[in-house]
């Protein structure tokens, strides 16, 4: 079966492959030691507060997916949310601030959120009922959902000129809130406090010192309302957008043990309205810029709060809704994947994709709820991708193809994540693991050429007639848009269109066998997955034994 299915890949692949340019490289994978290390739930999305009448650029993505109105009954949403179980999800968003909690002492009318002029965002204060929070935690229950919860950090404070706002955070709503969730049972893995305040902020700021207060005034409310020693939620800041000096400070100001979380979030796309979103997500020079924040921010850590981790607290690519006929379809997942995988490079711990449903950057469709091609890429990363992130060099001059090594999740070897960018080169890569390799077999010469029909077919089948028994498989997971159109909200995998069945459940994502020794072959504008289930890396093995 895996001779047919690469013959059939093959001859279907010909006549794309005489006009394209070849590429021959190596990959050396070091799975002696860890690079770097995720969290255990690595894979987050985000649920917002935005309501239907929230619009960008003349059109109204969001639907009815929000905290306060997404139909939780809907048949697709809990299995969505259960395949990638256990996933965290945060509650947040540029309205959270915006937001009180219909419980205690609340003297304020709970009203929706509506639309008004001069308002933060254009819309007036919300309301969070108690009833639509018993019924989240349901569900969040039922489907065993990690929850992150953003507080309202402007409550008591006003505005004092454009921008800034001052004056003491007024906690006893979110105390009685938090106090009404820890009385109901309901386990919130993480409380975060305020929505994009660092720094400049993004519709309202907070000077650093003054925030560092209301955070260790929330720690002080978390560690009494939380008595029990056996469970004491995170606590989760600031959830801004990275300036280094803001940020530093802030972990100087709140002093150690306060922050356990140091969140960040990512747009490094522009807005949603950029009629260059596609040249910008095939550009690795552009996606490569983000890695300084990474870096950045890692350092800080290092230096100023090595008590707490690196979160992406959320991230859309395009921000203002993201890019309509852009982030819903095939061409995003370039970029989602490239940011996982680089994000997991630096040891970054959670990463919140905006969203899981609503506006144009969903990994769910907002009216359908039908998984976008993103949601297939979230899902294959946490299937087989493990904590531990192993280095990975190249031969490689070309910038366009971007790789990425992690342990396998949940079984003994490695697996690779590659994404081809180039719309003109076609990878052929040959796999070396420096443990095993010769010295001969390290100094592969690169060569870029237009390579014959016979010499294609002599790569792809050289392993032809070796004997069952002594073939060892590697799992290949190729990812292509359909009928090669980048911007088609139907992903293909290994040449199957990926479609809920008619039960209403998710395909299956089979991979396709392929011989070990022989190359892994990369189209343009694709990307795969490949499983090394036998790759001798020891310190995968070590991972895995420790689990035991």
């Amino acid at each position: 079966m895996g001779f047919q299915l690469a013959l059939f890949f093959f001859l279907a692949s010909i006549q794309a492959t005489l006009s394209q340019d070849i590429a021959h490289h190596s990959l050396l994978v070091d799975g002696v030691q860890t690079k770097a290390e995720t969290g255990d739930n690595f894979i987050c999305a985000t649920i917002d507060w935005w309501p239907h009448d929230k619009c960008d650029y003349d059109h109204c993505p969001w639907g009815y997916s929000s905290v306060v109105n997404l139909d939780l009954s809907h048949p697709f949403l809990a299995k969505a949310i259960q395949a990638l179980k256990p996933l965290r999800i945060r509650l947040g968003g540029s309205l959270q601030d915006q937001v009180l909690y219909e419980v205690g002492s609340l003297k304020a009318p709970c009203h929706p959120f509506q639309k008004i002029q001069g308002g933060m965002f254009g819309f007036s204060k919300g309301c969070l009922h108690m009833k639509r929070w018993d019924e989240l935690n349901q569900f969040f229950n039922e489907t065993g959902a990690i929850v992150t919860f953003g507080l309202n950090a402007l409550h008591g404070k006003h505005q004092i000129k454009h921008h800034v706002w001052e004056g003491a955070w007024d906690s006893t709503n979110a105390y009685d809130f938090i106090k009404y969730t820890v009385s109901k049972g309901y386990k919130i893995d993480s409380w975060e406090l305020g929505n994009e305040l660092s720094g400049k902020g993004i519709g309202a700021s907070v000077g650093v010192a003054e925030y560092a207060k209301d955070l260790i005034k929330l720690k002080q409310i978390l560690d009494t309302l939380y008595d029990n020693p056996k469970f004491k939620p995170s606590l989760v800041a600031p959830g801004g957008f990275y300036e280094k000096q803001w940020y530093d400070k802030l972990l100087q100001v709140s002093g150690s043990g306060i922050i356990n979380v140091l969140t960040h979030h990512l747009y490094n796309l522009g807005p949603g309205s950029d009629e260059h979103l596609e040249r910008k997500i095939l550009d690795p020079a552009r996606l490569s810029r983000v890695e300084s924040i990474f870096s950045n921010l890692s350092e800080t850590i290092q230096k100023y709060g090595p008590w707490s981790s690196a979160w992406v607290g959320e991230a859309g690519g395009a921000y203002n809704s993201g890019g309509r006929h852009v982030s819903n379809t095939f061409l995003n997942s370039f970029w989602y994947l490239d940011q996982l995988g680089m994000a997991s490079t630096y040891s970054t711990k959670v990463y919140c994709r905006q969203t899981l449903i609503g506006g144009n950057y969903g990994l769910l469709n907002t009216t359908t709820l039908t998984p976008n091609p993103d949601y297939y890429s979230a899902l294959l990363w946490h299937r087989l991708m493990g904590k531990k992130v192993l280095a990975i060099s190249t031969d490689i001059s070309s910038p366009f193809l971007r790789t990425y090594a992690h342990c396998s999740k949940d079984r003994t070897g490695v697996t690779l994540l590659l994404i081809n960018l180039s719309n003109q080169t076609r990878f052929i890569l040959t796999v070396k693991n420096p443990v095993t390799a010769s010295v001969e077999e390290n100094e592969v010469a690169t060569t870029i050429h237009k390579n014959s029909f016979f010499d294609n077919l002599k790569k792809t089948f050289s392993w032809v007639g070796t004997k069952g028994s002594e073939v060892t498989f590697r799992e290949e997971y190729h990812l292509t848009p359909q009928d090669d159109y980048l911007r088609t909200q139907t992903m293909v995998l290994n040449g199957i269109p990926l479609e809920l069945t008619n039960e209403g459940d998710l395909p299956p994502l089979d991979p396709v066998r392929n011989n070990v020794r022989s190359p892994i072959y990369m189209a343009p504008l694709s990307i795969a997955f490949v499983v090394y289930p036998n790759f001798d890396a020891s310190a995968c093995a070590t991972a895995r034994h420790r689990k035991l």
